[in-house]
């Protein structure tokens, strides 16, 4: 097995491995290389849904994600999938996000498996907060750490005005889910509960405001910390190719699929391991 970084700070990939028959000293290498790089690009994989869960489970518990519709024969699964019939309309992930911060305790991990892919284009950026995090001032940080926000599932509930935001029709969104129709409050800084370092934890899709504060009195700093957050050099960006299961950290990273290939079909599915409940820098000293 060769892991080779992507970049200095962010991302690897890994080969020489069929992780349906991977053992237990692999499995442990690809989970410190996920500590090291949070997140790895795995080509040449034959997956079915089977094998993709089985192999999920390698790394944590399976959770169903809220409003998202699973796969019929397997509902953990989410068919990430955008016809080719589908023109002039956001790609399922077409924001900078991390998965379901709105839940109290947010996904550890995501999965994704590559099916079909256009012949270019569709490629997804990943962004390290922990890097954001490194290169604010000492002033912003000593601002910001002890600060919490509030995060809800509006874009895809029934909190927010216009809970149909417009992405692939082929993505099947459920309404009405009490479990995440909800205001959720999680550190501004969270400290990764494996690596135990400190990782901006907002993102433009779901945060809306800071604790005790209004949308438009946090809207300033949170745009800025948006912006920040994703500047290139935190960057990593990778072309799929068809048979790659990539696995990111959600506690540590946003992300974004490109939406640059009209006229094409793209299918990935999507798995999930459950985490915990963010932790905050204060509450950890306590």
């Amino acid at each position: 097995m060769n892991i080779i970084p992507v970049t200095p700070d962010l991302g690897a990939e890994i080969s020489g491995i069929d992780l349906r028959t991977a053992d237990a000293a692999e499995i442990a290498a690809i989970q410190q290389a996920f500590a090291q790089h949070a997140v790895l690009f795995i080509r040449g994989q034959d997956l079915t849904l089977d094998d993709q869960l089985a192999i999920t489970r390698k790394f944590g518990s399976v959770l169903r994600v809220p409003y998202v519709q699973g796969v019929a024969s397997h509902p953990d699964v989410i068919a990430v999938l955008k016809e080719a019939s589908e023109k002039k309309i956001s790609t399922f992930g077409g924001t900078w996000h991390s998965d379901f911060s709105f839940l109290a305790e947010p996904p550890a991990a995501t999965l994704l498996y590559s099916v079909e892919l256009p012949p270019v284009g569709g490629d997804t950026i990943w962004a390290s907060q922990y890097l954001a995090y490194e290169a604010l001032s000492d002033g912003m940080k000593a601002l910001l750490d002890p600060l919490r926000a509030v995060h809800t599932g509006w874009p895809h509930g029934t909190m927010g005005p216009n809970p149909d935001v417009p992405v692939s029709k082929s993505i099947k969104m459920v309404r009405n889910d009490p479990s995440a129709d909800r205001e959720v409050l999680h550190p501004v800084v969270r400290v990764h509960p494996v690596t135990g370092r400190k990782a901006l934890f907002v993102n433009p899709v779901y945060t809306q405001r800071f604790e005790g504060m209004t949308v438009p009195e946090s809207k300033p700093l949170l745009d800025y910390l948006h912006q920040h957050g994703t500047r290139a050099e935190f960057c990593c960006r990778f072309r799929w190719s068809p048979g790659t299961l990539t696995m990111w950290d959600n506690r540590c990273l946003m992300h974004l699929a490109v939406n640059d290939y009209d006229g094409h079909r793209r299918l990935l599915y999507r798995t999930t391991t459950a985490g915990e409940a963010p932790c905050g820098v204060a509450r950890r000293a306590a």
